[in-house]
């Protein structure tokens, strides 16, 4: 049997043993700091079928990714990239087409910011709307790039959506927003919460399924 390569990460935060598995650190297994060494190596052994698997979903999340070439999904939808000017820095977008600046180096960045731009425009109208009609308010709107969140709500009202999920269908964006709105009513995930979360979006188990199957091809 093929042995997992992993790396151990100490963190003064962590209460316990946290194995993790993503597309850029690999396998890594976060200990308490005062917590021996060999915990990391029973971690790995009690969950390695559910490592193996997620290894196996990154590297089909990876092969989709590639074989989109130059086009990048959005809402539903599927962009081009198309070429411009090395003189260009900022990406437009022209029907279904978007004009990424000519240096290669310089596409990426400019690429997710406009993602980043684009995810405000998308998620604060939608948003508005969401409270309106159930009646609450959020205090402020930030756009992240969260390595393991879609979105948060804070007690205090403050929401944050990862920007990511420009990359997914729009009834998957939509779901997540439903989501952080109900959590200004109930901020745990009770029976109560998901009650709540059904009668604003009765397919929702379709989206979170959704999310769990192809989140890991929200990249770019």
């Amino acid at each position: 049997m093929e042995e997992v390569v992993y790396q151990v990460r100490r963190s003064d935060r962590a209460r316990r043993v946290r194995v993790t598995v993503d597309a850029v650190r690999g396998v890594e297994v976060v200990l308490p700091r005062r917590a021996p060494e060999r915990e990391a190596a029973a971690a790995i052994r009690e969950l390695r079928p559910w490592i193996e698997r997620r290894v196996a979903e990154l590297a089909g999340a990876r092969a989709a990714v590639a074989a989109r070439g130059d086009t990048v999904p959005y809402l539903g939808e599927t962009l081009a990239l198309v070429t411009d000017s090395p003189d260009r820095t900022r990406v437009t977008r022209r029907g279904d087409t978007l004009l990424v600046p000519g240096i290669s180096a310089d596409r990426m960045p400019a690429l997710e910011r406009w993602y980043r731009r684009a995810a405000r425009a998308e998620i604060a109208p939608r948003l508005d709307r969401a409270c309106a009609l159930a009646g609450t308010t959020y205090s402020r709107l930030t756009i992240r790039g969260q390595r393991t969140r879609w979105a948060s709500c804070s007690r205090g009202g403050a929401m944050s959506f990862n920007w990511r999920l420009l990359l997914a269908p729009e009834a998957v964006l939509d779901y997540v927003i439903w989501h952080e709105v109900c959590h200004l009513q109930v901020m745990d995930h009770s029976a109560r919460f998901w009650r709540l979360v059904a009668s604003r979006d009765p397919g929702y188990r379709e989206h979170v399924r959704w999310l769990r199957v192809n989140g890991a091809t929200l990249v770019l």
